[in-house]
Parts: structure tokens; sequence; C-alpha cells
């Protein structure tokens, strides 16, 4: 069971933008399917579970950001910078990760990258089951 009620469902890039500089962090479950977060700051956010597919993520500051099974199928990222996010069970199939930085975040088994992404050479840290 989530622990939003329905009046902190985000509906729109604006309504995260306000509640991330009003000091919230948890946006679990977002949904923000073709947005337009290019050169969005979100350090430290927790977008677990958030549907973000073929959203424009140009050159967005998510550091340290928890995107654990989030999907992120035929994303933006190029030039994000994901360096220590959470990639645990995340669907980036067919994301443009072109020049994304990508060092330390962390990984597994069930995180699907787009077909001849390696990992390993960008960086990223395989976390054992």
């Amino acid at each position: 069971m989530n622990d939003h009620s329905e009046k902190d469902i985000i509906c729109s890039v604006t309504q995260l933008i306000d509640q991330y500089h009003a000091g919230v962090r948890d946006f679990t479950g977002t949904s923000l399917s073709q947005g337009d977060l290019q050169g969005i700051n979100l350090r430290g956010a927790d977008l677990s579970y958030a549907d973000l597919s073929e959203a424009n993520l140009h050159s967005a500051h998510l550091r340290g950001v928890d995107l654990s099974y989030a999907d992120l199928e035929r994303a933006n990222l190029q030039n994000a910078d994901l360096r220590g996010a959470i990639l645990i069970g995340t669907n980036l199939r067919l994301a443009d990760l072109s020049q994304a930085h990508l060092h330390d975040a962390d990984y597994d088994r069930t995180t699907h990258f787009p077909q001849g992404f390696d990992p390993v050479l960008a960086g990223l840290k395989l976390k054992a089951e």
C-alpha cells in the first residue's frame, strides 16, 4: 500500500518540481510518461516504481535517485547524471543512455538495459541478489 494520500498524487511536471522544492523526496509510483523533465534536478529523490517511459530526461540531475523497478523504456537520458542511482529492476529498454553519467549506479540481473549496452563498461555496480 502506498503512503501517498490522493492529494499527494503527482499529475504534472510542475507539481513534481514544486513538491521537490518544498522538501518532498518520496515520489514512489509517480506517473509522468512522456513528461518533459529536461535538466530537472531531483537529486536524492525516490522514484521507485515510477512510470517515466518516453520521458525527456536529457541533462537531468538524478544523482543518487532511487529508480528501482521504474519504467524508463524509450526515455531520453542523454547526458543525464545518474551517478550513484539505484537501478535495481529498472526497465531501460530502448532508452537513450548516450553520454549519461552512470558511474557507481547499482543494478541487478533484473535490470533491463538497451540492446548492446555494457553496464560494466559504463561503471555500474552489480548488486548480489
